[in-house]
């Protein structure tokens, strides 16, 4: 893969072209939005890679199809899409239990298993470099991810079920993992609530100002109704307690993160699991976008399996993860499909910014190499879902152990290359950015 020069012309339209092709719609809605997401991105090499997974496909399908540990099957598994790492964080799962994972389906789709092994190596790369490492340094980061997620899927493969290889939770995580678990129990649903809400007239709502919008009847009236269509998606055993789905109050956002710029979303306050004030839920209904690598995968029978795109983050979030979120469903609202889950209290974020020691750099890689197997091997024929009718496990560690000494050394090449490719490309997107390049802002 060759690096391009600073001022690279052809790169610079190339980059013009794949954004106008990911963004061009929502760009035209809502440029304000897509400054805000541009600015983001311009801070650092490692933020614009966060932000352009459409790019990093689009470079990946420029080359040869097909590769090294792809076959009919190890092509065809149910994939994060967007890994990175910062893409690991806490979450509550539906048995009551803070797990530390993966996180942000948005970009899920069925693929190679090699893209996401792929698109997370060149983040350590990224995230090595701007913690000045040598070239060394990253390469041996590179090889404790591919040696943990080789020894995790063979684990899978070979006889441990998912649920007997233990997630990562308080009890078992360490280092900075744990700190985070550790922070989001700390964490109170009160808190959330207190900073969204207040209580009028001895009843929650949603507090004016902090980015929320005002609906007109209209409006409200349609968002309630795609409310009543996201309750047919959820599984029967949320539906314990009717009163939890109380409506209290609805407001409108505006997403302006950097996956999720110009996206229009909504915010619905319920009532939960009590009458108590403190246990009022808030969920939210997002426009669901077109995943990236969706344009690179050509098979129909994957295309068709999904309803709309929130439909399919839904079912891409629940193969992937075990024990979803149990507010997690989807539905339609102005001919879109919708995400719909729970805004939740106990969220917090791998944070990259004091792990600076290299030997703590590389314990933390190896857990998120072990993370990525346990999801790849969770989306299979076990999962409920008939898209992938196979053991993911045993095909990925099949294709591996034709190959064992290759698999470190394809990511570790692949790593190196990419990251040089989005540090070029990053002070392209800044140089076409501040000087008026992109079409519409």
């Amino acid at each position: 893969m060759s690096v391009p020069q600073l001022n690279d012309e052809p790169r610079g339209e190339e980059i013009l072209a794949v954004f106008d092709t990911a963004f061009g719609e929502l760009l035209a809605a809502d440029p304000a939005a897509f400054r805000v997401k541009f600015r983001k991105m311009a801070a650092s090499a490692f933020a614009f890679y966060r932000g352009t997974a459409a790019l990093f496909y689009h470079d990946l399908d420029a080359e040869k199809r097909g590769g090294p540990y792809l076959d009919e099957r190890t092509s065809r598994v149910w994939i994060h899409g967007d890994l990175h790492a910062e893409n690991f964080g806490t979450y509550m799962d539906a048995t009551g239990r803070l797990i530390f994972n993966v996180n942000d389906f948005d970009e899920a789709y069925v693929g190679p298993f090699t893209w996401d092994l792929k698109r997370f190596s060149a983040s350590i790369a990224l995230i090595g470099y701007a913690k000045a490492l040598g070239d060394e340094q990253i390469t041996e980061l590179v090889r404790v991810y591919a040696a943990a997620y080789r020894e995790r899927i063979h684990a899978l493969a070979t006889g441990a079920k998912s649920d007997e290889v233990p997630p990562f939770t308080l009890d078992t995580a360490e280092g900075p993992l744990l700190d985070a678990l550790r922070d989001a129990r700390a964490l109170t649903r009160f808190g959330l609530l207190d900073s969204m809400t207040e209580i009028r007239d001895f009843e929650r709502r949603f507090a004016p100002g902090g980015g929320s919008i005002e609906l007109d009847a209209a409006t409200r009236y349609k968002v309630l109704a795609a409310f009543d269509g996201y309750l047919e998606t959820l599984p029967e055993t949320s539906l314990a307690r009717p009163d939890s789905y109380r409506v209290k109050d609805v407001v409108g956002r505006r997403g302006i993160g950097i996956g999720s710029a110009g996206l229009p979303s909504y915010n619905i306050l319920l009532e939960g699991h009590s009458d108590a004030l403190e246990n009022d839920v808030v969920i939210y209904i997002k426009q669901a976008q077109t995943p990236a690598v969706s344009r690179h995968i050509t098979d129909p029978a994957i295309r068709d399996y999904f309803q709309h795109e929130g439909h399919r983050t839904v079912l891409s979030q629940r193969a992937l993860q075990q024990h979803a979120d149990p507010w997690l469903g989807w539905t339609e609202l102005d001919g879109a499909g919708q995400l719909v889950a729970e805004v939740s209290p106990y969220a917090v974020d791998l944070d990259w910014g004091d792990i600076d020691d290299t030997e703590e750099i590389a314990a933390v890689v190896a857990d998120l190499g072990r993370a990525t197997a346990t999801m790849h091997a969770a989306a299979d024929d076990q999962s409920g879902e008939s898209l992938v009718p196979f053991s993911t496990e045993r095909a990925i560690d099949a294709a591996i152990a034709a190959d064992e000494e290759g698999f470190g050394e394809l990511l570790v090449s692949f790593a190196h290359d990419y990251g040089a490719r989005a540090r070029a490309d990053h002070q392209i997107f800044v140089d076409l950015f501040r000087n008026g390049r992109i079409p519409g802002l």
